[in-house]
């Protein structure tokens, strides 16, 4: 087997990523069209731990509600 040109190789590595991203477009596309035909909005997702939702929204909302308070200035 002959050596191989190196952008030969490079083309090759760019096919071949193009071709992975198109099979797993392919299977989300597949994944979402099951899950429609089931009944279920794909893009309606809930999380997987509520508890890590609920922490999220309370430190948003101190935030917030650090960000709200007035600045005190020295003068």
């Amino acid at each position: 087997m002959g050596a191989r040109n190196p952008q030969t190789q490079a083309k090759r590595a760019r096919e071949f990523a193009v071709k992975e991203k198109r099979e797993r477009k392919r299977a989300k596309k597949a994944e979402n069209a099951a899950l429609r035909a089931a009944g279920i909005d794909p893009y309606a997702v809930e999380p997987e731990d509520p508890t890590a939702a609920l922490s999220s929204e309370t430190e948003l909302s101190s935030e917030a509600a650090l960000s709200s308070e007035p600045e005190k200035t020295d003068g």
